[in-house]
Order: C-alpha cells, then sequence, then structure tokens
C-alpha cells in the first residue's frame, strides 16, 4: 500500500532539526562496465531500494574512449518497467525488438516501455569518443506491468530558470513546468545545473520521498553534503529544502509517491513473485517470441545469469 503516513514539515529556522530527522544520506556502489566507463550505482541501495517508482539509478561516466571502443551493450530483456536514459554528453543509438532504432544526444530522453516483455540493444557509434548519461528504471503499476511494450523519443525538455539554476524537467511537473515525457504514477525527475555559485529554496510535494545525486561537482543539501559517491534521500513530509551550488555543479534530482506493490527486480527484470521471474528468465534463455529479437545486431546476445534460491523484495 502507499505510504500516507507523514507529518508536512516546513524548512524554517525553528524546525531545521526536525527536517533533518527525513533527511539521509548513503555511500554509492562504483563498478566498471565496457572498456573503463566508471558507473555509479544508486539504485537499488541496501540503504534505500526504492524512491517512488524509481526502481534503479546508474550514473555512467563521464569517461573518454578511443573511436569504436564505446558502449556495446547487446540484446539483453527488459519487462515490469521503463527504462529512462537522460543523455548528458555523447551519443548512443537504441535499437529493440519492436522495430525501434533512435540515436540519442545530449539533453534528450530515450523512454522505453518494456511492459510484458522487449529486448534492445544499447551502442555507441563507431565516431563517438565520449559518454556521460543517467540509466534509471521506472517500476510499472500492477494493472500497466504487462502492458504492450512502446519505445517513445524526446527530443527536447522543457526548461526554467531560478536563482541561476537551469532546470530541464525531466518527469513530472516541477516550478509550474511539465515535462511531456509519459510515465504511469505520480513521479518527478529534475535535472539542475547552476549558472552560478549559489543556493535555492525548493519546494516539494510532502507526499513525496526524494533522492539528490550529484552528476557534475558538489552540492550540499540542506546541509547534507553531496559528492559523486553519496546519495541524499528525503523522506516523504518534507515540502521545502535549501540547496546550496558551486559553479557548474550539476544534480539529478528524483522523486515520488512511495510505490504501492512491492517488486522483485532481478537482473533487467521486474515483476512481483519469484516464478515469475524464474519463467521470464527461462523464456529469454529458450528465445520465446515473448521477448522478440534483434536481427541486425551483429554480436551475441547477453546470457540470463544463475537464478537465486530466495530475492529480496523491494520497497
Amino acid at each position: 500500500m502507499t505510504n500516507t503516513n507523514y507529518t508536512e514539515i516546513s524548512d524554517s529556522d525553528d524546525c531545521e532539526k526536525y527536517v533533518n530527522q527525513y533527511i539521509q544520506d548513503f555511500e554509492i556502489r562504483s563498478a566498471e562496465i565496457g572498456k573503463g566507463t566508471v558507473i555509479k550505482r544508486a539504485l537499488p541501495s541496501r540503504h534505500k531500494r526504492m524512491i517512488g517508482a524509481w526502481c534503479f539509478l546508474d550514473h555512467a561516466g563521464p569517461v573518454t574512449f578511443p573511436q569504436g571502443d564505446g558502449l556495446d551493450v547487446g540484446p539483453h530483456p527488459h519487462m515490469g518497467l521503463q527504462t529512462f536514459t537522460w543523455m548528458i554528453e555523447g551519443t548512443m543509438m537504441h535499437t529493440d525488438s519492436i522495430g525501434s532504432k533512435q540515436l540519442i544526444r545530449p539533453k534528450q530522453v530515450n523512454l522505453m516501455t518494456a511492459g510484458y516483455g522487449i529486448s534492445h540493444t544499447e551502442v555507441a557509434p563507431d565516431t563517438e569518443t565520449h559518454m556521460h548519461a543517467a540509466q534509471l528504471w521506472i517500476a510499472l503499476p500492477d494493472d500497466k506491468r504487462n502492458m504492450p511494450p512502446q519505445f517513445d523519443h524526446y527530443p527536447e525538455l522543457p526548461v526554467v530558470e531560478q536563482d541561476q539554476i537551469e532546470f530541464t524537467v525531466l518527469v513530472g511537473e516541477f516550478l509550474n513546468t511539465t515535462s511531456p515525457v509519459q510515465v504511469h504514477t505520480e513521479l518527478l525527475g529534475v535535472d539542475l545545473i547552476a549558472k552560478e555559485s549559489t543556493s535555492t529554496r525548493l519546494k516539494l510535494n510532502p507526499k513525496f520521498e526524494y533522492g539528490f545525486l550529484a552528476l557534475d561537482g558538489t552540492a550540499t543539501v540542506n546541509g547534507h553534503e553531496l559528492n559523486d559517491d553519496n546519495m541524499v534521500v528525503l523522506e516523504p513530509g518534507i515540502s521545502e529544502i535549501e540547496v546550496q551550488l558551486h559553479q557548474g555543479s550539476r544534480l539529478l534530482l528524483i522523486g515520488g509517491t512511495p510505490f504501492e506493490t512491492p517488486i522483485l527486480l532481478w537482473w533487467n527484470l521486474v515483476g512481483r513473485e519469484q516464478e515469475e521471474l524464474k519463467h521470464a528468465r527461462e523464456q529469454w534463455i529458450n528465445k520465446d517470441a515473448r521477448f522478440g529479437s534483434i536481427p541486425d545486431y551483429d554480436g551475441p546476445r547477453l546470457e540470463a545469469p544463475a537464478f537465486p534460491d530466495k530475492m529480496r523484495p523491494s520497497r
């Protein structure tokens, strides 16, 4: 069930200490993929499994590489989720099993709704030498998780300025500005870039939980230091927060209402029951039509890992 037991708190001098009881920060994991591409995985974490319906968050790069040495992720399946790619630097070609083929450029979003099942590839063009991106997954609600797969490309997102900060509204509504990106739960996604060293007070939805991630530089969220090695999370109940940024710093803010039901996230799949995921794994291994195929990809499909004995639900 959605958590509606919250106390609305405004961040004033009189109650700042109470606001900080609703804020935590934790270290995020680092890993290397491809040829020298470092990713920072913020979600899921043992500290926080989900933020709203956001169930996965990787910060990839920034990285520079020789032409022809960019990321090349072969065909792999998804179900029960939407993949959300926010490109900051470089380009990447998306190809999927329903016939979509789309190059994503900086300041653009690719949104793939897996629904019942889809497979795709992500390949840097041979001429590309840079990559910096945020890759997120959105868990689909119960009534949408088996919907037909689809793909949407958003070449332009709305931008608004406040206190020398440029806000790109990626998902949802913020500062009286609404993103065109179509999702299926109450969500927020915002990219913040500081043109000068500055501070701002942001009004928040007290029904939402939130997370701040540094994409470039550092910042302070209500006194909590934020850098590329940690994440700052706000629990529901906060209606206003102070953020201080250095010139050139770039943050990702995500938020949403706590997700309605526990989910199981394994490999690239989101489900509700362990047997459901196990069956989907077998279908992928057996090249079942559920996940389709990408015949023009020159290379092997990704192999499904061994299935665990027991899984921990998110939420």
